[in-house]
């Protein structure tokens, strides 16, 4: 607020009056002052008053706002202001009582706008009579703060490969018996199951890149007959296929280690055989499963269906008197030495998976681009294109992370961890329309996104919905937020709670002692992020936040 500011605005109310006494243009409030800069834009509301009888019935005034800055000026939007007798588009000054002085500033911010003033240029006239006036500073710019939520304070999200070292495969075979016998018929012996599962066991044995893990022989029974048979049944037959399996083996000098259990049992064999035939009365054999769990009267209920037993004891009973065979086999993949010499020499020899899982083996930029490349032209690969977008986001190359973001997200345009990382890119790059398209596809992410969302609305101006999704995030970006709203406590534990304090924590730590008038905390703060980070010198000494202290000695020695 200015009271009894004396403008060179006097002098043209004098001119224009029909007395001859000098006016003051009382009450000038510039509301925010200094200005601030909010969702990338500068707004003030001017007010003032005109006095009773200073402004001439036939006077024309245009008064317009404009922000001079580094050699430049931003015109606002002019005001006419007309006495009564005048006949021409304005706002009315009644002679008598006076007026009211009502202007808005608007504009785009840029940074060289941080160190500005804001002034009234007027316009004077009566009839064809021009009075000269100069320009009237009546505020201080801009408060930047909102510069310091910065859209790196959020890391990328990353999409890794599924490369893994050890793949296990699976044999499986079936060695089948008939109704109460565990006699091994040479016809199960060699089946081509069993056959192709022994021949699994040699080639693993012969292959330096392949391991037997274990092989698992399970006995099983059908559920019909008494429980104490069926188990012997089912210990049997896992027993004497095991004793097959060892002397086989033992023939081809290959040690296998064995496990296995038996099923008595094997009622949920009969549900899955049962569900996938096309037996008559199958949903009522069901219905009889799921509303009896004690086997002796499941097994009574189902012996009960006269029309549906035989067919049972016909087609599925006899696919449950069994071994079953499960064979695991480590495939053993390259090394990281083998992968990354082929990644750096002949790359065509590796898989996608094995491509992307390189870019980990190495700390050298322009290897895991150019491998990010490879896997990109030979695989046509979103996590390449994500991965690229990520190193070159981190380098600040922000027009390269959104083509590489681009590029991914036309191969999987629902990813939302590219999508994440496009709207940070897109946060980056101040298209804020288009990192909130982003960011509002991303939910799943691996990466922040309320924090994200957070900078995007500090960003826009809503410092609000910045608040709710920041939340308890302790962040430099969550501090600002506080900062704006005014939450100097909030603030101080948030910057005390980041996990890797830096320049701009301490940064932030001097503009809350400003706020608080906190001499102590400012110096100790500001001397703190000059060492960290040298460029917060010169932002000190344009920054509005410290104005009360700008002629103290001690601060003019940190930043100068």
């Amino acid at each position: 607020m200015k009271k009894g500011l004396f403008l060179c605005l006097i002098a043209a109310t004098v001119m224009l009056a029909s007395c001859g006494t000098v006016p003051e243009l009382e009450e000038v409030v510039v509301n925010p002052s200094p200005l601030e800069m909010k969702g990338g834009k500068v707004h003030a509301d001017i007010t003032g008053t005109i006095p009773a009888k200073k402004f001439a019935k036939k006077g024309v005034l245009v008064v317009t706002p404009v922000l001079k800055f580094n050699g430049q000026e931003v015109l606002g939007q002019p005001v006419t202001y007309v006495g009564e007798k005048v006949k021409e588009n304005g706002t009315t000054v009644n002679y008598k009582k006076g007026g009211k002085f009502t202007q808005q500033f608007d504009c785009n911010y840029v940074p060289a706008m941080m160190k500005s003033e804001l002034y009234l240029r007027f316009e004077a006239r009566k009839g064809k009579k021009v009075i000269e006036i100069p320009d009237v500073k009546i505020a201080d710019g801009i408060v930047t703060t909102p510069e310091l939520a910065k859209v790196n304070d959020n890391p990328t999200a990353s999409t890794p490969d599924k490369f893994q070292r050890i793949i296990q495969e699976l044999t499986k075979a079936d060695v089948m018996f008939l109704i109460q016998s565990a006699n091994l018929r040479s016809s199960e012996t060699k089946s081509d199951g069993v056959k192709a599962l022994e021949n699994a066991i040699k080639d693993a044995n012969a292959d330096e890149k392949k391991e037997v893990n274990k092989l698992e022989i399970s006995g099983y029974a059908s559920p019909d007959g008494a429980v104490n048979l069926n188990e012997q049944l089912a210990r049997n037959r896992r027993k004497v296929t095991e004793d097959f399996l060892k002397r086989d083996l033992k023939k081809a000098k290959i040690n296998v280690n064995f496990a296995g259990d038996v099923t008595p049992e094997d009622w949920e064999g009969f549900q899955a055989e049962v569900m996938n035939s096309n037996i008559p009365d199958k949903e009522l054999i069901l219905r009889v499963l799921s509303m009896y769990s004690d086997p002796d009267e499941r097994e009574a209920q189902i012996k009960k269906l006269a029309s549906a037993y035989p067919v049972l004891a016909e087609q599925i009973l006899p696919k449950l008197r069994r071994s079953r065979l499960i064979l695991t086999t480590d495939i053993i993949g390259k090394s990281d030495d083998e992968i990354r010499a082929l990644a750096a020499n002949d790359p065509d020899q590796l898989n996608v998976e094995e491509l992307l899982y390189a870019t980990t083996l190495t700390n050298d930029k322009a290897a895991k681009l150019a491998i990010y490349q490879k896997a990109a032209d030979k695989y046509n690969d979103y996590r390449a294109y994500n991965g690229m977008g990520q190193i070159y986001y981190n380098d600040n190359n922000i027009a390269e992370a959104r083509r590489c973001f681009t590029k991914a997200l036309a191969i999987e345009p629902n990813d939302p961890d590219v999508n994440y990382n496009a709207g940070l890119a897109a946060l980056a790059d101040g298209d804020l329309d288009k990192a909130e398209e982003y960011l509002g596809k991303a939910a799943g992410t691996k990466g922040n996104l309320g924090a994200a969302m957070g900078t995007l609305y500090t960003k826009k101006g809503n410092y609000t919905a910045a608040k709710e999704a920041y939340g308890e995030s302790a962040t430099n970006n969550a501090a600002v937020q506080q900062i704006l709203n005014k939450e100097y406590e909030a603030a101080n534990k948030t910057l005390n709670n980041v996990k890797e304090p830096n320049a701009t924590t301490a940064y932030l730590k001097a503009v809350v002692g400003a706020r608080l008038n906190d001499k102590e905390a400012v110096y100790k703060n500001l001397k703190e992020a000059i060492a960290k980070d040298a460029s917060f010198k010169a932002r000190a000494q344009k920054d509005l936040e410290f104005a009360k202290f700008a002629e103290d000695a001690e601060f003019q020695a940190i930043v100068k």
